[in-house]
């Protein structure tokens, strides 16, 4: 039987950090540090400048996520990245990290839209694809900038994002890697968290920045946070203490803590890096992941569960021994 694993990872801020503070300044918002800090957890994140896209980002990431796999570009056999913010319209930002890496060899390059669960969706998307046999080594790519959709005018939106990319290298093995997957979604609440624009005969049509219900958004993605978490670890035959890592989508401290609550899993064993990152969207999980797998938390052997949610609404998990 055919199984996959995860042999490296690696992840691309942009810039230097922004404070609160500095935010708050730049744009004229009537806010505080305080009182961001205690709604979001969130005290800094990275913005990156206007003539670096997410296919930069996700250049580098991706170059950092290759040399820990001890990988080269032209190992690999499939590109996925999930995006909300593309370059264009088209091609595909994974066509164009394709290029930018060099990899000539013919394989399939594609973006996944599903905002910020785009990361779990993708890599699930790539584990079907090497456990059917037709290929080998997926390069899996999650990378936003969300500063560009941002309403610098919203306190209680523009706070909340930053931008980034991470990556991983998903291999076939015969070893169990992960160990069980599943992905939701119900476009009834497509509203909750959305951006109602579109370009038509060259100009935005409809509002083109990020409009959200956050309290809405809170309820909705604790609960299915919580139900898509016991569903995978009930796939694998597992029990909530027996994972050694979470690692959920990073939109702000008090979802990651309510999350953990319901799945009984003590926030000790939580990864949370939304304070210095902000929501990075597709891109939040395999940063977390990657700053993790880095700092010496997560190691070889453990269990690690990751979980995304985001507009649409979508959501997903994977659980994985690392």
């Amino acid at each position: 039987m055919i199984h996959t694993r995860i042999t490296g990872t690696g992840s691309y801020l942009p810039g230097e950090p922004v404070g609160n503070q500095a935010l708050i300044a730049r744009h004229g918002l009537e806010s505080s540090d305080e009182w961001i800090v205690d709604r979001t957890g969130i005290r800094s994140r990275h913005l990156a400048p206007m003539e670096i896209t997410s296919s930069d980002l996700a250049l580098e990431a991706s170059r950092r996520a290759l040399a820990a796999a001890g990988r080269s570009p032209a190992d690999i056999d499939l590109v996925i990245v999930a995006t909300s913010t593309p370059d264009y319209i088209f091609p595909s930002t994974a066509t164009l990290l394709q290029s930018k890496l060099g990899i000539v060899n013919g394989a399939p390059a594609f973006d996944v839209q599903a905002v910020c669960s785009g990361f779990v969706y993708a890599l699930t998307i790539a584990e079907k694809f090497i456990r059917s046999g037709s290929h080998r080594c997926a390069l899996v790519v999650g990378a936003e900038v969300f500063s560009r959709i941002m309403d610098w005018t919203d306190r209680g939106t523009c706070v909340l994002f930053g931008d980034g990319a991470g990556a991983v290298v998903l291999e076939a093995s015969e070893q169990p890697g992960l160990l069980a997957s599943a992905l939701h979604a119900d476009g009834r609440h497509h509203g909750l968290l959305v951006v109602p624009g579109q370009v038509s005969s060259g100009q935005a049509i409809g509002d083109p920045f990020l409009r959200m219900d956050g309290q809405a958004v809170f309820k909705f993605a604790v609960r299915v946070l919580a139900e898509v978490g016991a569903e995978v670890l009930e796939k694998a035959g597992m029990t909530a203490d027996q994972v050694d890592w979470l690692i959920p989508h990073q939109a702000n401290i008090r979802i990651l803590q309510a999350t953990a609550k319901k799945l009984g899993i003590p926030m000790e064993k939580c990864i949370a890096t939304v304070e210095r990152h902000g929501n990075t969207s597709a891109a939040s999980v395999p940063l977390a992941l990657d700053e993790a797998v880095r700092s010496g938390c997560v190691q070889h052997g453990q269990h690690v569960l990751l979980e995304g949610v985001g507009g649409g609404f979508t959501w997903g998990a994977v659980l994985l021994k690392y």
